[in-house]
Formats: structure tokens, sequence, C-alpha cells
């Protein structure tokens, strides 16, 4: 594995606040403000864009987990919510992201490993893995597991 690694990605101005984002190998995605910020409805904004890399990057760390740790599921989803908020002169940020994860595991005695804690899932990615100055990221503690078929259902509240 190496050390280091590099994305790349161009964007190209598209008319009004339109524009075009593409990397190498992957399809483009339209961008556009937000509607608050003179956008237009329907388009992938980069708030949008930020809160879903948060969202991705907690999924991919907790399948890497999962697998590391032969945790097996049946199924795993996570909602995230991002808050854009002013900060005085410093202008606007985001300022929290809360995901909400939902997990079903194949058996019950997994629960333990699998449960969102306090301190956010145990497959949490940690606040090291964000960038300075990142946002910070929670998980909401509790978990409920009734024994439902096909699975077990952890989710968080």
């Amino acid at each position: 594995m190496e050390d280091s690694y590099y994305y790349k990605t161009e964007v190209e101005w598209t008319g009004e606040r339109h524009g075009e984002l593409s990397a190498p190998v992957l399809p483009s995605l339209k961008v556009d403000a937000p509607p608050e910020f003179k956008g237009h409805e329907g388009v992938w904004t980069p708030e949008h864009l930020f809160v879903a890399s948060v969202n991705s990057c907690f999924m991919t760390t907790f399948l890497a987990i999962a697998e590391n740790s032969k945790l097996e599921f049946v199924s795993f989803s996570a909602d995230a919510k991002g808050k854009l908020e002013k900060l005085g002169d410093k202008g606007f940020m985001m300022t929290e992201i809360t995901l909400q994860p939902k997990l079903v595991i194949r058996n019950a005695r997994d629960a333990e490993r699998a449960r969102v804690t306090p301190n956010g899932v145990v497959a949490a990615p940690s606040p090291a893995m964000l960038p300075v100055n990142a946002p910070s990221a929670s998980v909401p503690p509790g978990v409920h597991w009734p024994a439902t078929e096909p699975g077990f259902p952890i989710n968080g509240p």
C-alpha cells in the first residue's frame, strides 16, 4: 500500500452558476450553487457533495472494518445531514455533520460488536481521520435491535 494517493477532479463553468464536475474514468456530474445562494433546485451542490463525501467515507470505513473483523451483516445504510452556518464575519461554514447509520446484522450474537455507543458506532471513523478545521461528525447514541427476519437491525435513534 502506498503512503500517498492523489485524486484529480476538474470543474468547468457552463453558465450562470452551473458547472460540470468530472474526474478521469468517472461519470460527470452537473453542479450548481444551492438555491439559497442563487443556484437551482435539483442539481448537486458543493454542500451536498461535502456531506455525501463524509457519508460515503463512513460507509466504506465501516465496510473495511466489518470485513476485517468478519462481521456478517444483511444491510447497511446511513443518512447524513450537514449544517451550513453563518459564523459572524467568517462567512458560512459547514459546522456539523450528523450520521444516522442503519445496520442489519445476520446473527444476534454480533449485536454487541455492531452496536452504536455514546462515542459513535464501533466502526465509525475517528475524529483524527477528519482534516484540520473539518466540521465535527457525530453518530447519535442508542441502539435498537429487535429480532426480525432476515436479520437483526441495529439502528441509531
